[in-house]
C-alpha cells in the first residue's frame, strides 16, 4: 500500500497519519507494523511511531496484505459532553486550555468517563468550530494544551512543533538531588530525544525542577528523568513505587507531580510573540507548601 502525505490528510506523527488512513485497523496493529519494520517513508524503513512527516512524503506498507489485517471493532462516535473548560486564550484559529489532572484526552477501554476531546467538541459546537488536538499531555498531568480550531490551523501549529519553534516548559518534583542544570540525550523509541532541566528548589529527599522538551516523544520527561536516576514523584510507571507510597502518606499527593507550565511561540497568523502560563494547581502547591514548612516567599517570586 502506498500513501502520499498532502494538505488534506496531513498529520505530523507517523502513527496519527496511519491511524487516520487506516480507520478500520486497530491502533495496536498499526504500532505492531511499525515495530516490525513494515512501514517505509520515502523508501526508508521507519520504526519510530512519532516520526515526523512532511507534505509530499510517501508512506508505504510493504510485505503486508491490508485486507488480511485484523479489523477494529466499531465504536460509537464521540459525543459532545458539557464540560467546564479553563480557556486561557482563544483566537480565530486556536485556543489554549488549562487541563486539570485526572481528565483523559480520549476515551479508552473499560468504563467511559468524560474526556477532554468530548468537552472540546461541545465547546466547539457552541462556537462554530471542530477542535483538533495539536499535542497531548498525560491524563494525570495538569496544565496547558494547545487546540486548533480547524484542520488547516492544526497543520500550521504542528509545523511549529516540528520546526522546534514552540517552546514548552514543565514543572515537576523528582526524587533525589540532581545537578543544578542538565541536558538529557537518551534515545527513545529508536530515535534521538533531548530534554533540558533546571533546578528551582532542593528539599531533603526531592527537588523541584523546570523542564524543557526539545523533542516530543511519548512520556519523554518521565522516561528521561527516570533514566538518569531522578524519577518524578508519584509516577508509578517509571518511578519508585515504595517511595511514592510513603510520600503520599506524608504529603497527600494523589497523582504524578508534573505540570505543563508554559507555551511560547510566534503566532503564525498575526506574527505576535505569544506566551501563556498556567500556575500550579492547588494540590501541587499544597505539597510545596508542606515541603517548605509554611514558607511561601520563593513560590510567590517564582509564580507571581
Amino acid at each position: 500500500m502506498r500513501l502520499e502525505v498532502n494538505t488534506e490528510n496531513y498529520y505530523r506523527r507517523l502513527d496519527k497519519f496511519l491511524r487516520n488512513q487506516l480507520k478500520n485497523i486497530p491502533l495496536s496493529t498499526i504500532y505492531k507494523l511499525i515495530r516490525k519494520g513494515k512501514v517505509y517513508v520515502n523508501g526508508k524503513r521507519v520504526r519510530d511511531p512519532s516520526f515526523d512527516l512532511e507534505e509530499g512524503d510517501v508512506v508505504e506498507l510493504r510485505y503486508v496484505n491490508v485486507e488480511n489485517l485484523p479489523k477494529r471493532e466499531k465504536k460509537e462516535n464521540l459525543v459532545p459532553i458539557p464540560m467546564q473548560l479553563d480557556v486561557v486564550y482563544e483566537s480565530e484559529d486556536y485556543l489554549v486550555v488549562n487541563k486539570p489532572a485526572g481528565i483523559p484526552m480520549h476515551p479508552g477501554k473499560g468504563v467511559h468517563v468524560a474526556t477532554l476531546i468530548e468537552g472540546l467538541l461541545y465547546y466547539g459546537e457552541k462556537k462554530g468550530f471542530v477542535p483538533y488536538l495539536v499535542h497531548r499531555i498525560d491524563m494525570d498531568t495538569s496544565g496547558l494544551l494547545l487546540v486548533a480550531k480547524s484542520k488547516e490551523a492544526a497543520r500550521v501549529l504542528s509545523q511549529l512543533f516540528r520546526e522546534k519553534k514552540m517552546e514548552k516548559l514543565y514543572l515537576t518534583l523528582v526524587k533525589g538531588q540532581p545537578p543544578e542544570k542538565g541536558t538529557i540525550e537518551i534515545p527513545l523509541d529508536g530515535s534521538p530525544a533531548v530534554t533540558e532541566y533546571w533546578l528551582v528548589r532542593s528539599f531533603d529527599e526531592v527537588s523541584f525542577l523546570k523542564v524543557k522538551i526539545i523533542t516530543g516523544k511519548k512520556h519523554q520527561i518521565r522516561r528521561h528523568l527516570a533514566g538518569i536516576g531522578y524519577p518524578i514523584v508519584g509516577d508509578n510507571d517509571y518511578g519508585d513505587r515504595p517511595f511514592n507510597r510513603e510520600f503520599r502518606k506524608r504529603y497527600g499527593l494523589k497523582r504524578m507531580f508534573l505540570h505543563s507550565y508554559s507555551i511560547s511561540f510566534r503566532d503564525p497568523w498575526d506574527n505576535e510573540e505569544r506566551s501563556f502560563v498556567a500556575k500550579l494547581s492547588s494540590d501541587l502547591l499544597e505539597v510545596l507548601f508542606l515541603l517548605e514548612k509554611g514558607s511561601t516567599k520563593w513560590l510567590e517570586e517564582f509564580f507571581w
